[in-house]
């Protein structure tokens, strides 16, 4: 009796927090879903009608919603190369016993705390600048034309940019899954005649795995958002270049004023995110499960 009085009790005080969980997700979707379905444009917000499926087919047929999409998939694909295979390699070097490993590890973290729009100023106007930036400069010295990287590049700077911020974070989930690795284990490794190639083949990737597959999951979320490195650095362009998913609902809402089609670009993109995170769940809780 004692027992179930408790667990009562403890469902008593969970409740408040549910609940406001509950509304402060809930709410925000009904409201986006019920603008979906209305034309509601800001620059005329006292005309409101109901617009049926107009906004879905209007945001369906952009001619930048396809192009958004693989621009979005492009993005959160390059930054998780790039951040898994470098978060793989520096967690490598930082597990050695180097001078000055603490100061060495601050650096390597600091990237992770600057602000997305800080992080695209300075490499777009100290880093990627045609003129006077720091590879416009290492350009000249060789004898090579700068490159405009925003102009000819622009989802590659965009992926170069976010990979550099999403790094630190690949970086210490992965180096604390290798510092928990047997130390035994890799001495009987060593003992056996297996080289550095083998020991990371067979021992120190599949210890990782389930390390590599939490940081791909989180990453993928945040990802698929990605907005302020594009509008600082592109915005959107050149053309639809570099627009993604989120940068497209934000020029259709705040560009365009159309709260409608805006909203239904949100539903849109709510549902391709679901079934993202639906699949890396399945990868999750495979890998998990081994």
């Amino acid at each position: 009796m004692a027992t179930r009085n408790t667990s009562g009790l403890a469902r008593v005080m969970l409740a408040p927090s549910v609940l406001l969980l509950l509304v402060w997700m809930i709410v925000p979707l009904a409201m986006t879903l019920w603008f979906s379905f209305q034309n509601y444009n800001l620059l005329n917000p006292a005309n409101v009608s109901f617009a049926g499926l107009f906004n879905y087919q209007y945001f369906y047929t952009d001619p930048a919603f396809f192009q958004s999409i693989f621009n979005t998939l492009a993005i959160v694909g390059g930054v998780l190369l790039i951040t898994v295979i470098g978060g793989i390699a520096i967690a490598l070097l930082l597990d050695q016993d180097i001078f000055g490993q603490g100061i060495v590890r601050i650096m390597i973290i600091s990237p992770f705390f600057v602000m997305p729009p800080v992080a695209a100023l300075v490499w777009k106007n100290m880093i990627m600048h045609p003129g006077y930036g720091v590879l416009a400069d290492l350009s000249r010295f060789f004898g090579l034309q700068p490159i405009d990287w925003f102009a000819q590049f622009p989802l590659l700077s965009i992926i170069i940019i976010v990979a550099w911020q999403w790094l630190p974070f690949a970086t210490l989930i992965l180096l604390t899954a290798l510092q928990s690795l047997d130390g035994e284990q890799r001495e009987a490794a060593e003992m056996d005649g297996a080289n550095f190639i083998n020991r990371f083949v067979y021992l120190t990737l599949p210890h990782l795995s389930r390390a590599i597959t939490v940081v791909i999951l989180i990453q993928t979320i945040f990802l698929l958002g990605v907005y302020a490195e594009i509008l600082v650095t592109t915005n959107g362009g050149p053309g639809y270049a570099s627009t993604n998913l989120a940068f497209l609902i934000y020029r259709t809402a705040l560009l365009g004023y159309d709260v409608g089609g805006a909203s239904a670009g949100g539903i849109i993109a709510v549902v391709l995110a679901n079934i993202v995170a639906i699949f890396l769940m399945r990868a999750v809780g495979k890998n998990l499960d081994r």
